[in-house]
């Protein structure tokens, strides 16, 4: 049975057009293509990945924070409450009004305390400024190198200036040594990067980037396989080339540089448009998608592998919209970006908190657990 399952995923028709097939790729006469057991190395890659980051976010991306003046807003932590937490933690996080005022009568406190309770805690699970700063600091120092990496192994290539030339030879292509580790970081990257999402910043379009990180490693993988790998090194460099721009934007925004921010992120815009909606769609995806049929009949992996580079597309379209609100948000005011993906943190300082609650206790005039009593002032009133 597994025999039978190996020789239909592995047959030559899947993976290569009419005519080729595995033995063309084998290695030979000191002659070197890709192999899929050479992906195995992307798990330990990406665990160093995960070692390398938490290293450099302890010892550089946390003195750079505080040399760029990253301040975090003091947090008033919520009261422990044993009933609103179980309410928090498995009914949800934003009660409705009708659930607000059942839970002002399990624990006897005011409308304006619960909310107010819920608020705190919504805040205490936001992540600090320091932790989107490192976290930015790390993809920024990441991509750039990358980016720099890409473009000493690409720049002395021809298929780097004409597109075609990826299918020169194919798929009896050379692996390259800086192909090689070229995909082995990148991939190793991405993979980390799915390893560490449930502790990095969670962001309005986590479900996208979720889609957008294993859409990318299974493109990586595949195109490694069937040695796409001028047309992967292509696209993974166009990727790099904006992304630690806006990564830069971000640290420089968490710092609270203004100009330095909205010059970097308008730099952003621009590279992104040209790189992600002009570059990949009309030059590489045309070059993967079009060009190839002139040449060969349309096979499997062909249509799986421009089905993925689509999404990715897609996705880019998506995020275009996303950047050009920011931009047309900012540009007339001069103001600083803010990440539309982003959760705002609802802000209240400790002394208007200590306030409200001196006026309440002076207008209800006893104390119930320890926190003032509902005032009918306050009912219908929300925060």
């Amino acid at each position: 049975m597994l025999a039978w399952l190996h020789d239909v995923v592995w047959q030559d028709s899947l993976w290569f057009p009419a005519g080729l097939g595995w033995a063309d790729v084998q290695d030979h006469d000191d002659v070197v293509f890709t192999k899929v057991t050479d992906l195995w190395i992307t798990i330990p890659v990406a665990f160093c990945f995960l070692l390398i980051r938490q290293i450099f976010e302890r010892t550089v991306a946390t003195p750079l924070a505080s040399l760029l003046g990253v301040r975090d807003k003091a947090r008033v932590r919520a009261a422990p409450n044993p009933v609103l937490e179980h309410y928090f933690c498995t009914a949800s996080k934003h009660p409705s009004q009708s659930s607000v005022e059942s839970l002002c009568k399990e624990t006897g406190w005011s409308l304006r305390q619960v909310q107010r309770w819920f608020r705190r805690r919504r805040n205490q699970d936001r992540p600090s400024l320091l932790k989107k700063f490192c976290e930015a600091s790390w993809r920024f120092t990441f991509y750039l190198l990358a980016f720099l990496a890409g473009l000493a192994a690409l720049v002395d290539k021809p298929w780097f200036y004409k597109m075609e030339e990826m299918w020169n030879g194919f798929p009896r292509m050379p692996l390259l040594p800086s192909q090689y580790w070229y995909y082995m970081i990148e991939l190793g990257f991405y993979i980390s990067l799915l390893f560490s999402v449930a502790s990095d910043v969670k962001r309005k379009d986590f479900k996208e980037q979720i889609v957008h990180h294993a859409a990318t490693i299974i493109l990586i993988s595949f195109s490694w396989v069937v040695n796409y790998t001028r047309a992967g090194t292509l696209i993974m460099f166009v990727h790099d080339a904006s992304d630690y721009l806006l990564e830069s934007a971000k640290m420089f925004n968490y710092a609270g540089w203004r100009k330095s921010c909205n010059c970097i992120f308008t730099l952003f815009a621009a590279i992104f448009i040209i790189t992600r909606l002009v570059i990949l769609p009309f030059w590489i995806i045309h070059t993967t998608w079009v060009y190839p049929v002139t040449l060969y009949p349309p096979f499997f992996i062909y249509y799986l592998f421009n089905g993925l580079l689509f999404v990715l597309q897609c996705l880019h379209i998506f995020w275009a919209g996303l950047i050009l609100r920011m931009v047309v948000k900012f540009l007339p005011q001069n103001d600083i970006v803010e990440d539309e993906r982003s959760d705002k943190e609802e802000t209240e300082s400790e002394e208007e908190d200590e306030d409200q609650e001196k006026n309440e206790k002076s207008q209800n005039g006893h104390v119930q657990n320890g926190h003032t009593a509902l005032n009918n002032n306050y009912h219908g009133k929300m925060e």
